[in-house]
This record gives C-alpha cells, sequence and structure tokens, in this order.
C-alpha cells in the first residue's frame, strides 16, 4: 500500500504528521517554503518535500510517489492551492481528503469582512493603532492609504520574504513584529498593550491557529477585533480525517482529545539551566503549566497558565478535556523547579494525575522528566561537593531541629522559603553557641540577580532582600552526632526547678518505645530535660513540654535555644487543659503532674487509647494512686521498675557514696477494650 501525503503548511499539517507518526504510519509532507521545512519536526517515518508547485508539477508528483491518499491541510484562505491539490489528485485517481480548520467560537466587540479590500475601508473610518496578524501577502491592501500605514503595526512569520516584503511596502522599523505563532493569549495582551493598540486585524483562523486567544487578549485589553471570514469550504475535521486514514493505512490511530502530560524538572528558573529534554517537550508544547518564573521564558502553541499545585492542575486538565480542545493529541508540559525528584511538589501532582487517568477522570499518558537541583547547581558555583553533606528543607516547615544538624556536620545545604528563613538560620546558630560557623547565601539562582554572599550568623540575621535562597552552611567544628540521649546533668541550664536526673531519665525514656514521627506530650517539664533528650534522637519527633511554673519556664525555652531544638513547642500552662486542642499523642511522660493525675490520664486515654505513657514517682501516695487508678484503664505492656542510684562523690582521699532519692517508673500502653 502507497505512503500517505500531506500538503501542510499549516499548524493542523504539523499535529497530523505528528499523529501519524506516532501511529508509526510512513509518509511524506509537502510544503512550499524553507521555513514550514524548518518548523517540521523531524521523524524517521517522515518525509519533507519542499518545492512551490502548479497543478500540473502536483500531478506529477503524485503519480510518481504512488501516494494511497492525499491530505489537503493548507491554509483555509490559499484557495488556488487547495484547487490545484483537488484536481490534480483527480486527475491522478488518487483519493483526496480536505482537512478543516477547527473553528472558534465568536467574540464581544468583533466585526466580520468578506474581503481585505473591504476591512481596509473600514480601518478608515477607525482611530488609533492598529495591529495586523493576516501575514504579509495582503500587505499592498492596508499600506495603499499613508495615514493607515502610519498606524500599521505587523506581525510576520520571522523569514526573509515576509520581512523583504514589508520593506516593500515602506513598512519597517518599530512597525515590523516577527515571530511564529501560535501565541498565547498573555503574550497577545502584552503586545496590545505595549503598541497600544486599538484595533487588531485577524483572519478567522480557528482554535489551532491562536484565533481564540487573540479575541480573549482584545476583550482584555479594550481593543476591537476585525475579522476576514475563513471561506466555507467541505472537508473533514480531524477526528474524522483520522478515522478516514485508519481505513487506507489499516491500523488504529491514537484517540483524539488525548493529552500526553509531561512533568519536567525546570533547574532554577533560567532556560539556560533546563536539560536538553526539558527543552524540545518545552518547545513541542501545546499548554504550559507551572509557577509564573518558570514559564514566563517560553511560548507554548495554545496556552500558559501559572498553576503548579493539584488542586489547580487537575480540574483545569479536565476542562480542557472536555472542551475537547485538542483534535489530536494535545501536549501538556508541567513545570517544577529544581529537579522533579528533589523536594518537588512534582511527587503530589503525580500522584493526583495518576489517580484521576487510573479513575478514568482524564485520557492521558504520564511521565517525568528530570531537571538540576537548586543544590547541585549551588555546589557547582561555590566549589563544594554535596556527596557528604547533610542536605535539609525548610522550605514551608514550622520547625527542625536545625542547630542539631548543623552541629553535626561539616557541611550542611539548606533549601529555604526566602529572606525570613535566612534571618532565622542567623538567629538560630547564634542562640546554640555557633557564631564560628559560616554560611554561603545563594540569592536569585541563575537569574540576573544571581549574588553568593558569604556571611556570617549575625549578617545573616541582618539580611533584608527578598527572593530565592538556597544557603550552605560550613561548620569547622562539627562533633559527631551522638546515636544515643545521656546528656549530663551538667549539660543543661540549672536552677530552682526540679530536673529528672540523668539515670532516671535514660530508663524512662527507654521505657517510651519511641519512633519516628512520634508525638510526645512531656507534662511537668521542668526544666526541660527529658523534652530536650527526647527532640535530640530525631528531626521527626515533634515534643510539646508542658509546664505551669514561671522559672522552670525560662530554663526550658533556654534549654531548647541551647540544643537548638526547634521540634521543641513550649506550652505555658497545666495539664489536663493545656493539652485540648494539641495534635493527638502516641507518647506521654508525666514527671509532675501537680495533683491532677486522675484526670491527666482520663484526656490521655480519650485522646489517644492506644498511647505509650511513662510515669515517674517519688512520693507513696503518687504510687498507690497511679496502681489504683490503673486498673480502670484496659492496658497492656505494663513495665514497673524502682531507680535508686547512688553517685561516687571526692571528699578528700575518699570516695563516698551519694544516693539519689529512688524513683518508680510505671510504663504502659492504653489499648481498647475488647
Amino acid at each position: 500500500m502507497g505512503e500517505v501525503v500531506i500538503f501542510s503548511g499549516t499548524t493542523e499539517g504539523r499535529r497530523l504528521s505528528e499523529h501519524l507518526a506516532a501511529a508509526e504510519v510512513c509518509h511524506t509532507v509537502c510544503v512550499a517554503t524553507e521555513y514550514g521545512e524548518f518548523v517540521m519536526k523531524s521523524h524517521p517515518l517522515v518525509k519533507v518535500h519542499r518545492q512551490r508547485m502548479d497543478r500540473e508539477q502536483i500531478r506529477e508528483f503524485l503519480v510518481k510517489g504512488s501516494f494511497a491518499v492525499a491530505v489537503d491541510a493548507t491554509h483555509p484562505y490559499a484557495e488556488i492551492i487547495t484547487q490545484n491539490v483537488r484536481e490534480a489528485a483527480e486527475e491522478s485517481g488518487i483519493p483526496y481528503l480536505r482537512l478543516q480548520r477547527e473553528v472558534a467560537s465568536h467574540g464581544k466587540d468583533v466585526t466580520y469582512f468578506e474581503t481585505h479590500e473591504d476591512c481596509a475601508q473600514a480601518l478608515e473610518r477607525t482611530k488609533g493603532n492598529i495591529l495586523l496578524t493576516t501575514g504579509s501577502k495582503d500587505l499592498s491592501v492596508y499600506s495603499a492609504s499613508e495615514s493607515l500605514k502610519a498606524r500599521l503595526y505587523v506581525r510576520i512569520l520571522p523569514d526573509d520574504k515576509s520581512i523583504l516584503l514589508c520593506k516593500e511596502h515602506g513598512i519597517c522599523g518599530k512597525q515590523v513584529i516577527a515571530m511564529q505563532g501560535p501565541f498565547t493569549t498573555e503574550l497577545n495582551e502584552a503586545i496590545l498593550q505595549q503598541y497600544g493598540i486599538s484595533c487588531l486585524v485577524t483572519k478567522e483562523s480557528g482554535v489551532s491557529g491562536g484565533y481564540p486567544q487573540k479575541l480573549e487578549a482584545a476583550a482584555r485589553a479594550g481593543a476591537k477585533v476585525f475579522v476576514i471570514g475563513a471561506p466555507r469550504e467541505e472537508g473533514y475535521s480531524f477526528p474524522e480525517i483520522c478515522r478516514k486514514l485508519e481505513t487506507y493505512c489499516g491500523k488504529q490511530f491514537p484517540l483524539s482529545g488525548q493529552l500526553n502530560i509531561v512533568l519536567a524538572g525546570a533547574g532554577m528558573g533560567s532556560p539556560d539551566c533546563l536539560t536538553r529534554e526539558v527543552q524540545e517537550a518545552i518547545d513541542d508544547a501545546d499548554i504550559l503549566l507551572g509557577a509564573k518564573r518558570l514559564i514566563s521564558y517560553h511560548h507554548p502553541r495554545l496556552e500558559m497558565r501559572p498553576l503548579y499545585m493539584a488542586e489547580q492542575i487537575v480540574p483545569y486538565l479536565r476542562e480542557v478535556q472536555q472542551k475537547n480542545l485538542f483534535t489530536g493529541v494535545g501536549k501538556v508540559v508541567i513545570l517544577f523547579s529544581g529537579d522533579s525528584g528533589f523536594y518537588s511538589g512534582c511527587r503530589l501532582v503525580y500522584a493526583a494525575l495518576q489517580k484521576e487517568i487510573e479513575n478514568h477522570r482524564l485520557y492521558a499518558s504520564l511521565r517525568i522528566l528530570p531537571g538540576i537541583s537548586s543544590v547541585a547547581y549551588f555546589a557547582a558555583r561555590i566549589g563544594e561537593s554535596y556527596q557528604d553533606a547533610d542536605i535539609c528543607s525548610v522550605h514551608g516547615k514550622t520547625w527542625y531541629s536545625l542547630a542539631q544538624r548543623i552541629r553535626n556536620h561539616r557541611q550542611t545545604f539548606l533549601l529555604t522559603s526566602g529572606v525570613k528563613d535566612v534571618n532565622r538560620l542567623g538567629e538560630i546558630l547564634s542562640n546554640a553557641g555557633m557564631e564560628h560557623c559560616e554560611v554561603m547565601a545563594g540569592y536569585q539562582l541563575s537569574a540576573k540577580e544571581q549574588q553568593i554572599r558569604t556571611l556570617t550568623p549575625a549578617e545573616c540575621r541582618e539580611v533584608k532582600e527578598e527572593g530565592l535562597y538556597i544557603c550552605f552552611v560550613r561548620n569547622p567544628r562539627a562533633e559527631r552526632r551522638r546515636l544515643t540521649h545521656g546528656r549530663k546533668d551538667t549539660e543543661f541550664v540549672r536552677g530552682q526547678a526540679p530536673m529528672t536526673k540523668e539515670e532516671v531519665r535514660d530508663v524512662s525514656i527507654c521505657k517510651l518505645q519511641l519512633h519516628e514521627g512520634a508525638i510526645v506530650y512531656d507534662i511537668g517539664s521542668g526544666s526541660g530535660s527529658v523534652a530536650v533528650e527526647i527532640a535530640a534522637l530525631s528531626d521527626n519527633i515533634q515534643v510539646y513540654a508542658i509546664e505551669r511554673k514561671k522559672e522552670a519556664l525560662l530554663l526550658l525555652e533556654k534549654n531548647r535555644q541551647q540544643f537548638g531544638l526547634e521540634n521543641i513547642s513550649v506550652m505555658e500552662g497545666s495539664a489536663p487543659e493545656k493539652l485540648s486542642g494539641l495534635p493527638a499523642a502516641t507518647h506521654a511522660f508525666i514527671g509532675g503532674s501537680g495533683g491532677k493525675l486522675k484526670e491527666i490520664l482520663e484526656e490521655l486515654y480519650r485522646c489517644n487509647p492506644s498511647m505509650r505513657i511513662v510515669v515517674n514517682a517519688i512520693s507513696m501516695e503518687t504510687i498507690c494512686e497511679l496502681k489504683e487508678l490503673l486498673s480502670a484503664y484496659p492496658i497492656r505492656g505494663t513495665e514497673i521498675v524502682q531507680i535508686w542510684a547512688n553517685r561516687i562523690r571526692e571528699t578528700g582521699r575518699y570516695h563516698l557514696q551519694q544516693a539519689e532519692n529512688p524513683v518508680w517508673i510505671f510504663a504502659f500502653n492504653f489499648c481498647l477494650e475488647d
């Protein structure tokens, strides 16, 4: 069976070629100009024939090529070419199919004309600047009048022939806008605003020709629209053409309206940071989504929207598919800053889209392209390696044990939300006694405003410039990370507030059986020694330290700051009242109950009936009360331990025992009743 031949030169023709290539159908595309050949996407199954041909030359080409079917996808205004292709196909005995351009809906304040001459006469009766987007072929009509020509701005293809025609008709310099379309609504609107356009002149070029985007831009800019109506002709829509070609080619094509969605890492934002694969996806995109700073450099075929969150993107793509915007496969690219797999919003969007596809709410394919992460870019700029560094993100987070992480690493890369996080970094380092650390701050990486500054912690607190930051912290006095709790009592800021002694503290924390992601209530926190020990075990543990005494609260806050533990929340007040409204705990340590042990246990059971609890008791009254109270609850995993520690104290030549008060440790799990 012979090949398909497409007489192209339009967006529809290019899209049909891509559609056939995706279906692995070998075909030939005929174009008249060098530019028409240039914009065709290279593919091993696609041959491009560039030549201006009359009817006889087309007939000879068709016969020589032994084509099975000819598709006329030339411009709807190119009536002579359409007539030549139709007649040549008939004379050659080759089936002829005319691809109709999809007609867009009419907009407000739109006037239609049958000819360019009628439109030019109407323009003579208007005032203000005119944007002509009908191409270069009919410039003679609009440039015949000097008064009209003086108000013209002409948007043409960026090829030599078009620019030469502009010069021949006395239109040059600032009046010429040489760009390849179709254009987004935003770009059209910007051009209308930039040149103070009062009237936009366009052909009725259809959806793929960017006609709806012109109408919407004109409405936004308050400009009138003069339209040269498309010649009415018989033919087939894109889906109809595809169904007919399936018969000729003996195979099924991809369904019309499918979305080909690419989630891509865009690096720091500058086009220079894109991988070639991502750049090619963007160049081929019909729709481009992402944060405004990422998409502003690019010009997709149809539309660009500043959407980057799943709850924005999913309904938008559903609407796109419901409108049947694409006659073939629609190509959508969603950009994410940095690398798609490194602290990126890509993961959530991918999961949401995958769910839509699996539940048949979207007909689409989905793939991810990686990008250059900000850490990789910044490390290269400052000449550092990140293979042994600690990398953490504080973007959008409310707590993290940052000082502890920096204390335990010679190199730390920090992803931030902005200047406030740089200020906070300086404050945390100063409070933790790490003024010796050196901070390198990367500002607006890859942009023209890019700066890399070396700062002290004090200087970090004074940074004012708003923008995007990444920080690198060098700690020449890094300590090896402690893998267990077990700080000495002397490491804490002490006062008159009670403190759980280190041996009791060690056993009590072991009995809590903590895990990653634990939420812990430290009730009667005192100076905070237990809260500090627990919070230092992992960044992913959150501790709520509840204390009612003013002096103890001051000590608690000092100890939190000294160890740089942002995952401790200091709560002033008494339990159980202060527990109301807190996130449900997985564990609780009760070091002091203030005489409300019964009420505290009731609230803890209500909060989480499978919570792990450790209670320290010193007085016989508390021990007896606890034994009685626990009989009222379903519990399991009970452990009761008495700690009576003796410490050796040197007195002259002698070593004497110094006894600590004996402490009972009760550990148990609440459990649901059978």
